[in-house]
């Protein structure tokens, strides 16, 4: 959940560190080139069903061109994720078929949200401005770590599916 330990400025996702649903740190410069869409996901909200399905099938579809799709379970918002990070992969695993990792509980808002959700925020203004309105509320981010796309919970994957290609056909520099 941490930023790296360097005392410059974030200037990428790929500057900082979060945990794996174990606890255990993964750099994110281990995604450098990627495509990179960024979820704050819960299992007991009404947009579930349509997200993670959508989130599945664009993950199948474009994870041999470079996506990432980086599942964060969130519990801020009505308590719609009181799974651990366990349980909630094997849930996006099993019910949804869903092969993209699940990172462990984070916060999206406020003064302990996670460092590279601060990031996001800060890079990709929303209709609540830096605050992330609710669940699946989505990030999408270019092969050099950059902030491209903000999208609304309610706004399914499908639907900018066009941002996700264009991102894929451009190479880092």
């Amino acid at each position: 959940m941490g930023a790296s330990s360097s005392s410059c400025v974030e200037e990428s996702v790929y500057d900082f560190t979060v945990k794996d649903k174990t606890g255990n740190d993964v750099d994110l410069s281990i995604y450098k080139g990627k495509v990179l869409l960024f979820v704050n996901v819960a299992s007991n909200c009404g947009l579930t069903d349509v997200n993670y399905t959508q989130l599945a099938e664009i993950y199948t579809k474009y994870k041999d061109q470079g996506l990432e799709v980086l599942a964060f379970p969130c519990n801020q918002f009505l308590k719609q994720e009181p799974k651990s990070a366990q349980e909630v992969e094997q849930f996006v695993c099993t019910r949804f078929k869903a092969e993209f990792p699940v990172f462990q509980k984070v916060r999206v808002n406020g003064t302990t949200a996670a460092p590279v959700f601060k990031f996001l925020k800060s890079k990709s203004s929303g209709s609540l401005g830096s605050r992330v309105k609710w669940n699946f509320t989505k990030f999408l981010v270019d092969r050099e770590g950059r902030v491209i796309g903000r999208y609304a919970p309610t706004t399914p994957p499908f639907a900018f599916e066009k941002d996700i290609q264009n991102a894929l056909e451009s190479k880092p520099n």
